[in-house]
């Protein structure tokens, strides 16, 4: 275990769950591109490509949040 992280996960929850939010914020502001693995970059390129040929399948985020979220 890293050093830094025994501290945080004596933290109180919502400390532990803020320093997460935190850390993610960073790593978003990097600069620093990781690498899309072979297999990965396949399954977008197959993924776009079905979308280009048929645009109108696609539904809005919010409709399939809505939807995955009926009882």
């Amino acid at each position: 275990m890293h050093p830094d992280l025994s501290r945080i996960i004596h933290l109180p929850l919502p400390d532990q769950l803020q320093a997460v939010e935190d850390l993610w914020d960073h790593i978003s502001e990097s600069s620093q591109v990781l690498p899309v693995p072979d297999w990965q970059q396949r399954e977008l390129d197959q993924r776009r490509a079905r979308f280009e040929q048929a645009p109108g399948s696609a539904i809005p985020w919010e409709d399939a949040v809505r939807h995955l979220r009926k009882p």
